[in-house]
């Protein structure tokens, strides 16, 4: 998968060039969409999805990339932040179409005429309108739900939308001082979480966006959320409180949540209802019109968690008192989890929870990690609500620290995937249970171990196990032993959930190396980046592994590295040299 060179290079000032035409992804508060420097540009609108495809004359290198603009030798493009408009620079139009569905689920509509008048082609689709202005200085191209908000974009200058942009390429340089593949890294991670801020129409908050690849329809999740949002308590604290309160529209009242919230507009909700409502998988998976994939078991401890995080950021516990009545029915719900009564819920054997793709049971270590994160928030928190249930909390996270070994902990001195004792255990060592340290689940000195293990088996540097050499930090190693445990995806060795890296964990990962004072965290914090740069692969990616490709683009979770390098700077900043 890798070469020795790489198709894209960083450079001193945090910025990507290639010699290449490399798509990039990018995403903006309403507007979305992909650029082939081939000649393709493809526009979506969130909320509503696909707009239309323009085709261009083809561009030529070399190609400067950064967050949500792209420059050639002659030709740019330019995204705005304000509306929904981008502006293109010495560039061509040769022809442009609406998308016939608001997505690959939705009715085929029949093709629509583009009309021209002078200088402005006017695209239309039922669900909403894209405007293109052909002007002296470039092309603007606006869309909207409505002929209102695509005509708000077309007000803009080319030149206020150019500034825009350099303005959040600016505001994504959280790390200037760093040497170029750190500095690179820390501006596309930062771009990966302020991106995922998304608007409605009326310019109101409307969720944060898990990535460019999962906007139809429309949504927002409550794992995807937790991760992208730890570097907005940094750079955009009002967008954490809106996530919270928006997340709490899908807890119902005896705790449980969905993956993820829909947040579809008028006409993509339509499209979306009717497509739920006749699909027997979906209407299965999905049981209520703004589910996405109902009853996943770590959305809302992830609820409680941001919480949590926003609350020891800010103090203000007005939140927590709109929110208390789902926070104790959450823990209600977990606590009859408890089936062995040592404080640990037991996850049913099922798929849902962020391994989508694994049938994990018992004791998950991951969830593990976060059940007992979510204690110690009510336990810090509560008192001012229910001092009874605070207290019980916190006896209950007692009780559940102390039974974690005897539950979870190998022979080989990490902690299994799952399983319990006695029945079926997977003891292989994954990723994800470093929630276990992250929320103090264990003593420090065994997180501290927990981290070494992952050095060594995790890190493909150290694993001369696993056949593709040095190419990140797998998710999981050795692969899974029970086939049955797997599905889709999952089921093949070194991919998705069964061994590829997914550069959030590898976040997470260099953040708790530099929480516990280890040395080598640069290396889960950039490795991932310097296998994209390798591939060409513009921006933050979902997931990868040598013999099976990458995930999606501009992964809002990836945000992670960026909030490491936020929480732990003065260390990065005197040690990255």
């Amino acid at each position: 998968m890798t070469s020795p060179t790489l198709k894209a290079r960083p450079r001193a000032d945090g910025l990507v060039e290639t010699d290449l035409p490399l798509q990039l992804a990018f995403m903006a508060p309403r507007l979305q969409g992909d650029f082939h420097p081939e000649g393709r540009l493809e526009v979506s609108l969130w909320g509503c999805g696909r707009m239309a495809t323009v085709q261009l004359e083809p561009w030529t290198g070399p190609f400067v990339h950064a967050p949500n603009r792209i420059i050639g030798t002659e030709a740019g493009l330019h995204v705005a932040q304000s509306a929904p408009v981008l502006a293109l620079t010495g560039a061509k139009i040769r022809r442009a179409a609406p998308a016939r569905r608001c997505a690959w689920w939705g009715s085929l509509t029949k093709p629509q005429k583009v009309e021209r008048k002078g200088a402005l082609r006017r695209v239309t689709t039922p669900w909403g309108v894209t405007l293109i202005e052909e002007r002296s200085d470039g092309i603007v191209i606006a869309v909207g739900a409505s002929e209102e908000e695509a005509q708000r974009g077309l007000l803009l200058s080319v030149e206020a939308i150019v500034a825009e942009c350099a303005a959040h390429v600016a505001r994504c340089d959280i790390l200037p001082t760093a040497p170029a593949l750190l500095r690179s890294m820390a501006v596309q991670s930062a771009h990966a979480a302020l991106s995922s801020i998304r608007h409605a129409e009326d310019g109101s908050f409307l969720g944060l966006a898990a990535g460019q690849a999962y906007s139809a329809p429309t949504r927002t999740y409550y794992r995807d959320g937790y991760w992208t949002l730890q570097a907005l308590l940094t750079l955009d604290l009002p967008a954490v409180r809106a996530q919270i309160d928006l997340l709490a529209t899908g807890i119902q009242p005896d705790g449980e949540a969905p993956s993820g919230v829909i947040l579809t507009g008028p006409a993509q909700g339509l499209e979306w209802e009717k497509f739920r409502t006749t699909n027997k998988v979906y209407k299965e998976e999905h049981l209520r019109p703004t589910d996405w994939w109902s009853d996943h078991f770590d959305s809302p401890l992830f609820f409680i968690l941001t919480i949590g995080d926003y609350l020891r950021r800010t103090g203000e516990t007005e939140v927590l008192a709109r929110h208390w009545q789902r926070v104790a029915a959450i823990y209600r719900r977990y606590r009859a989890y408890d089936m062995a009564g040592n404080g640990l819920p037991q996850k049913p054997r099922h798929d849902r929870d962020w391994a989508d793709n694994v049938y994990r049971h018992g004791y998950v270590s991951y969830n593990i990690g976060l059940w007992i994160g979510a204690l110690d928030v009510i336990a810090e928190f509560g008192g001012t609500q229910d001092r009874a249930l605070a207290e019980e909390a916190r006896t209950v996270a007692v009780k559940a620290r102390a039974a974690v070994d005897e539950a979870l902990l190998t022979e080989k001195g990490w902690y299994a995937d799952y399983g319990i004792k006695g029945d079926f255990v997977e003891d292989h060592l994954t990723l994800d249970s470093l929630t276990l340290a992250r929320f103090d689940a264990i003593p420090a000195e065994k997180a501290r171990s927990l981290l070494g293990h992952v050095q060594q088996v995790l890190e493909t540097r150290n694993n001369q196990s696993q056949p593709y050499g040095d190419w990140g930090v797998m998710c999981a190693w050795p692969p899974f032993k029970r086939p049955a445990d797997t599905r889709a995806k999952s089921a093949f060795a070194y991919r998705y959930h069964n061994g590829s890296d997914w550069p959030y964990l590898s976040g997470l990962y260099a953040e708790q190396r530099l929480r516990f004072g280890l040395a080598d965290w640069s290396y889960p914090l950039t490795r991932w980046w310097q296998t994209s740069l390798e591939n060409g692969w513009i921006g933050s990616v979902e997931y990868f592994s040598p013999p099976f490709g990458r995930g999606s683009l501009l992964q809002g979770w990836t945000g992670m590295h960026a909030a490491a390098i936020l929480a732990y700077r003065e260390r990065v900043e005197k040690e990255m040299a």
